[in-house]
């Protein structure tokens, strides 16, 4: 098997990103510059399974919008160049995920084919921190994953009061999904079209 093994830099006037995707596990390393969004890819890497470095400098001065989108981005480029020629991918998974009262729902298929359903209705408040986080920008974060890895996901929230455990348990669950979806259980490309 190919290392499964990606990185992109991505430059613009808002912010500058590294990140590697290998699929197959290895070290982490992230670092965003906003503490809560930096502890949930810290999940995502953890519960994939996968290896992930992460670095980015924004312009938080402004809004930490730029700085989610853009990592979304990346990461999901990066995640679309290491799956390569997706020979043998199990393809498809779901899962239901709780953390404490709320719990997640997370559906995806590696189709080739960008789609992002993200039916989360948050309590109201930021989480607090330094600087305090607003829960919004995760369906955008998601919103531009999906669209640079060509991945279909669904996210649903099934019931949740606390807006952390909501978004965490939705970055475990998507971790979750991914770990399930990558894994080799063939040779074939799991398409009846013949491509992905």
């Amino acid at each position: 098997m190919t290392d499964r093994k990606a990185s992109i830099e991505r430059k613009t006037k808002e912010t500058e990103i590294e990140v590697t995707v290998s699929l197959d596990g290895g070290n982490s390393s992230i670092d965003t510059g906003i503490p809560f969004f930096t502890h949930m890819l810290e999940q995502l890497a953890k519960h994939s399974g996968m290896g992930l470095f992460v670095k980015s400098i924004g312009d938080l001065e402004v809004d930490a919008h730029h700085t989610v989108e853009d990592v979304g981005i990346s990461i999901g480029e990066a995640f679309n160049n290491a799956l390569g020629e997706k020979l043998g991918i199990r393809r498809f998974s779901s899962v239901s995920v709780p953390l404490d009262e709320a719990l997640i729902d997370v559906a995806l298929d590696i189709s080739g084919r960008a789609f992002c359903n993200y039916e989360i209705d948050f309590p109201g408040e930021k989480i607090l921190g330094d600087p305090p986080f607003d829960p919004q920008l995760m369906e955008e974060f998601w919103r531009a994953f999906t669209a640079a890895s060509k991945v279909t996901l669904h996210i649903s929230l099934v019931r949740g009061k606390n807006t952390h455990h909501i978004v965490e348990a939705t970055f475990k669950g998507v971790a979750r999904a991914l770990r399930d979806a990558v894994k080799i259980e063939g040779a074939d490309l799991p398409s009846t079209k013949g491509s992905l």
